[in-house]
Formats: C-alpha cells, structure tokens, sequence
C-alpha cells in the first residue's frame, strides 16, 4: 500500500458532496505551515462519470465556476459529449492526477456520485485485466463446462464467440447484432447477462471478451475477485454523505424544478443535435456516455413531438425526478453491498490502512462547513 494519502468523498446525487470538498480543500489550505499533516492544500479530482464531459453543465449538476473558490478540479469537462469513457480509463487517469498532486506537496480530494469508479481506484485489481491468450495466439482456451455449453449452442451463436467484434454494435442502428451478443452472454453466463441491459452492448461485448481472454464466466472471476481481502493504493480517509431518503427526495425533485429554470431543455436539444448528427434517425442508445444522463431519455419523447403540450411536459418532469429518485437508492445500495464490505475486509488486516466515517447529510452541511471555516 503506498502510505500518501487520498481523502474520498462519497453518497447520492443531491447531498453536497462538491459544497464539502471545496470546503475541505480550502481548509487544508489555511492550515499549510500551521499544523502537523505538512500538506500545501489540496486538489480535488471528479469521480462523477457524467461530469467528464464538456459542456452539459446543468444536466450533470457539475459544480459552478464561482463555488470552486479557486480550488482546483481535475477530470472534469475535458471528454467531447458522445465520446465513451469508462472505468478503466478513468482508474488510469485518476491515479496519475493523484501521483501529479501528491509530487506538488498536496492532498487529493476524489469526490463524486459515480461509487463503482471510486472502489476501483481506492482498491487496486479489482478490474478484469486484458490477457494473453492460453493457447497458441488466437487460440480460445474455454474450460470443460463452458465448452460444453458452446457445444450446444445454435450455429450462429457457436461461430459468433470465435468472432466477436472489435467494436460494440450500436443497438438503435444493428438491434439484431446487439441481441445475439446479449443471447450468447446469457447462454454462457446468465448472472452477468442478467445485469446488463442487451442494448448495452459496450458492457456485453466486454464480458464475452472476458470469457475470450480467460476461459472463464466473468461472474466466477468477480466471485473470485470479491473473497479476496485487497489493501487500498492509498492511506484513504473516506467520508459517506448520507441523507435519510424522505429528506433527500424532497431536495432532489427541488433540484430538478431548478434545473430546468437554468436551461436544462436547451441542453438536452443540444444533446440531441449531437447525437444525431450525420443520421436521418432520432434513435438514441441511452446507455452510452453522457447519453445515460437522467433527463436526456425523460424529455426525448416532449422535445421530439410534433405538438408538445403541457401534460407530455408534467409528465417528462415526473419522470426525471422518479429517476433521480431512484438513482440515488442504486447509489446508496452500491456503497452498502459493494464499498463498505471492501473497506471493512481491508480493515481486518489493517484497521489504519483506510477510515470511514458518515456524515448526516439530512440537514444542510453549514454546521460542519461552519466548523471547518472555524477551527482551520
């Protein structure tokens, strides 16, 4: 484990983990020559998925220019709108912008909503690794169950795993292709299938590619994966923000009223001018890139209709806040089942290698933000 440190912020979309980071940095700031950690300040680097994008400020509730307050954000609006970026590449770029901070005498601040991508990075080799073939090159080494369960398979679905693509068909264009890729997952390992929606054939192919490159059901190599203890990259100070659900969807349907009081419409048609380019189609796969955008699919069908009317425009607002909603009970499900049951396996080898602490976020942050401004 390397001993510099990295502070985690964490929870649902809503809860003020932006307001806190800025916060946070700024007090480390103040203290640089006062106290004991020895840090000047603090950079803080974007763990949102949706935030890496240029532009769509209002559709990713990225932080304002003006409430950064001079701190410095990294990995924030620097992808064009439709360009993929996932977690590996992510992972990657994190750790060098947390190596850059720390040979500045700093402490990284990862704060974001997107938890999945957070795990990754304070938990080293927990994403599947692309790897050599078993065989001779191009060879696919499958072990006995699985090439029993090929042997079965109808014609088409048997040739397709010796000849998968190399890019991930576009579901709204080659439906078909899509749904053999997702039929040949599922036939091969129906509990990873299960998870992915057969339009979402980056993280389809991705899976077969596993069983390609290993010989193994992507589900046998996470199960694998999950019962091994990993130590953290870094000395991590994690904080949870959590707000009790019936305070926080009040807060959340708020925020969506002012989203689309500062332009959200005029972001989404925006969107959609750039999905569409060069296609006769206003087809959209809503599982790729800044796609997945909660408002973007909401609003399609009111922004698309020939005669919009105020009860298609109700409608599309209800069902972006029932999204958000329900979006931020998968955030607050990924930390209980997937991010904590991590840090308390590393912690029974090491209770000093990473801390977590929550924070009621049920209430505004200022006592806390009050404090830091306090005693720093």
């Amino acid at each position: 484990m390397n001993t510099r440190p990295l502070i985690a912020i964490c929870g649902t979309t809503g809860v003020g983990k932006s307001q806190l980071s800025v916060e946070l940095a700024l007090a480390l700031s103040r203290t640089k020559g006062m106290r004991k950690h020895g840090w000047n300040g603090a950079r803080i680097i974007n763990a949102d998925s949706m935030q890496v994008y240029v532009g769509m400020d209002v559709i990713t509730n990225k932080i304002p220019e003006r409430e950064r307050q001079g701190v410095e954000h990294l990995l924030m609006s620097f992808k064009r709108p439709g360009e993929q970026y996932v977690v590996g590449e992510w992972v990657k770029d994190a750790v060098h912008a947390i190596n850059e901070t720390h040979s500045q005498n700093k402490i990284p601040i990862v704060v974001g909503g997107t938890a999945y991508w957070m795990q990754h990075l304070i938990f080293p080799d927990r994403l599947a690794k692309m790897t050599e073939p078993r065989g001779r090159a191009g060879d696919i080494v499958l072990s006995e169950e699985l090439l029993e369960h090929v042997s079965k398979l109808p014609q088409e679905l048997r040739e397709l795993i010796y000849a998968l693509p190399e890019e991930p068909p576009d579901a709204s264009i080659d439906p078909q292709a899509a749904f053999c890729l997702h039929s040949l997952l599922n036939a091969l390992d129906p509990i990873v299938a299960s998870r992915w929606h057969w339009k979402d054939t980056r993280k389809v192919l991705r899976s077969l590619e596993i069983i390609k490159e290993t010989g193994r059901r992507p589900s046998d190599v996470w199960s694998e994966q999950s019962s091994i203890s990993v130590q953290p990259r870094y000395h991590t100070l994690c904080f949870w923000l959590y707000a009790e659900p019936s305070v926080l969807n009040v807060r959340l349907d708020a925020r969506v009223d002012e989203m689309i009081k500062q332009g959200l419409l005029d972001e989404i048609k925006e969107l959609q001018a750039i999905a569409t380019a060069g296609t006769s189609s206003n087809s959209v796969d809503y599982t790729l890139g800044i796609y997945q955008s909660i408002g973007y699919k909401e609003f399609h069908h009111y922004l698309n209709s020939p005669n919009p009317s105020v009860d298609a425009f109700e409608a599309a607002v209800d069902r972006m806040k029932l999204s958000t909603r329900q979006y931020a009970h998968r955030q607050v499900r990924w930390i209980r089942n997937k991010l904590l049951p991590a840090i308390y396996a590393a912690q029974s080898t090491d209770k000093s290698c990473v801390s977590v602490y929550l924070l009621d976020a049920s209430r505004k942050l200022s006592m806390l933000i009050s404090w830091l401004r306090f005693t720093c």
